[in-house]
């Protein structure tokens, strides 16, 4: 007991905790993206418990369904350490510990979440309900591992507006890609359940849906990429931009045009369930990418701050501004 009470970790140990958290909450979507491309999501048709047991029978949609409630064992460690061991943190930071909180608060909201889904059947609104919830907390997690490696106030506010206002623009079209993504497979033929199963499927529009759906994804996702390709530019062009923006842009950028490829290549050959799964890998991986963008182009500058800093270089601003003043 005394040595908990002793145990402190040093900025850099709690980013480690802060950067596993975020990689487990990355990996555990590419696992309940298998469990739904396979079919298994109604492989244990009881929640907490499977078929009534605590352990799975010997059933293959059973086994990979319950594996991925395994795995959320070590992501709920993780969230847990993150959010515990920020107390424990020296020097102790509120900001961190506040982040911190959302992760446990994700999970079980996420297995809440999950029991509904089940019990609903795998109705497509739970399911996409289910999955926006895991970007949300990839937010939070982005976000905690960001703040954990820069100390408050280390990096002064940008001057660079279009930069950051285009970064910023690229995550809300990189959401909405994603709510988009979640429509054309809640359409599709990947609704979660096995062969036989009845699953309720969006189809506002019969069996045109699904192509309606696929269509508006790709148009929204061509613009999304059009926005992280303008934030990689601008990045290039500044002066000013630091080397992580340059990397993490570059790194969006790439694979957004992967995310392309895939795109067009399942449409093509008419969504194979190995290529969803990288398509769904990648998007995670993707919206990890532009939320670290994000967050390195910085905070703007308030505009107040922006104008005097003009005023005081400019000597004709400034004589202007004194005679406002007068």
């Amino acid at each position: 007991m005394r040595r908990a009470r002793e145990l402190t970790l040093t900025p850099r140990q709690y980013a480690l905790v802060a950067y596993c958290a975020l990689g487990a909450f990355t990996l555990i979507v590419l696992s309940g993206a298998a469990v739904r491309l396979t079919g298994s999501g109604l492989g244990c048709p009881r929640w907490p418990r499977c078929y009534g047991k605590v352990y799975p029978p010997l059933n293959t949609h059973a086994l990979i369904e319950f594996s991925n409630r395994v795995v959320t064992v070590p992501v709920t460690i993780a969230a847990f350490a993150a959010f515990l061991l920020a107390f424990r943190r020296r020097p102790y930071r509120r900001d961190l510990m506040r982040l911190g909180a959302l992760l446990p608060l994700g999970v079980l909201a996420q297995a809440v979440l999950g029991g509904l889904t089940v019990r609903g059947a795998l109705d497509y609104g739970w399911v996409m309900a289910h999955f926006a919830l895991s970007m949300l907390i990839l937010v939070a997690a982005v976000a905690l591992a960001w703040r954990a490696t820069y100390e408050p106030d280390s990096r002064a506010r940008t001057e660079e507006r279009a930069l950051a206002v285009a970064a910023r623009l690229a995550v809300a079209l990189g959401a909405l890609a994603i709510f988009a993504g979640t429509a054309a497979t809640a359409a599709g033929p990947h609704a979660g359940g096995a062969p036989g199963q009845r699953i309720n499927r969006l189809g506002f529009d019969g069996r045109a849906t699904m192509d309606f759906v696929i269509h508006r994804h790709g148009e929204i996702a061509f613009l999304f990429g059009l926005a992280v390709l303008a934030v990689w530019w601008l990045a290039r062009r500044s002066s000013s931009a630091n080397p992580v923006l340059t990397r993490a842009s570059t790194a969006a950028c790439v694979l957004v045009a992967l995310q392309g490829l895939v795109g067009l290549d399942q449409y093509e050959t008419h969504l194979p369930t190995e290529l969803v799964w990288v398509h769904v890998s990648l998007a995670a991986l993707t919206w990890v990418a532009v939320l670290w963008t994000a967050c390195a182009a910085g905070r703007l500058q308030p505009r107040a701050l922006a104008d005097e800093g003009e005023i005081r270089e400019d000597p004709q601003q400034r004589r202007k501004y004194v005679l406002s003043t007068r």
